[in-house]
């Protein structure tokens, strides 16, 4: 269903082989935090989506455990922006900005986190919406004026 979404959305995209469950479930392991059903089932069938110019529209399993536990264990973040606990990072616009879950708030949708003001705020009503956006957007205009 998620390859077949995204592919429809951006034909060219690529998708990596199907994440197993073990390297799922690391991230909730190393985060503390569920992984969303919608992000579950589609890193079971893909792990990753590239888009456009190589964009990651969806990280690998070991991309997201990694940077999300990167993400709130360091030191100079701490320093310079908000916590980022709670938040699950799973893709970027391939400058900076990144896309996350609210871990405690599915319903929340998908958030942007933009990297030069440290904003926070809704760009996606799901990962649908957030895949059928990005896939099918020129620029970053698709959350920028959301």
């Amino acid at each position: 269903m998620w390859v077949e979404l995204a592919a429809t959305a951006y034909p060219e995209a690529e998708f990596a082989p199907p994440a197993s469950t073990e390297a799922i479930n690391d991230i909730e392991r190393r985060l503390g935090d569920s992984v969303p059903a919608d992000l579950r089932a589609l890193l079971l069938e893909t792990d990753g989506v590239l888009g456009e110019w190589a964009l990651d529209v969806v990280w690998t399993a070991q991309r997201i455990a990694e940077d999300n536990a990167q993400f709130r264990t360091d030191p100079s973040f701490a320093e310079l922006y908000q916590p980022f606990d709670g938040l699950l990072f799973f893709g970027d616009n391939g400058g900076g900005d990144q896309f996350a879950f609210v871990a405690d708030d599915l319903r929340a949708g998908v958030m942007v986190w933009e990297h030069e003001t440290d904003t926070r705020r809704k760009v996606a009503d799901s990962l649908a919406d957030y895949l059928g956006q990005i896939l099918t957007s020129e620029s970053d205009e698709w959350y920028e004026q959301r």
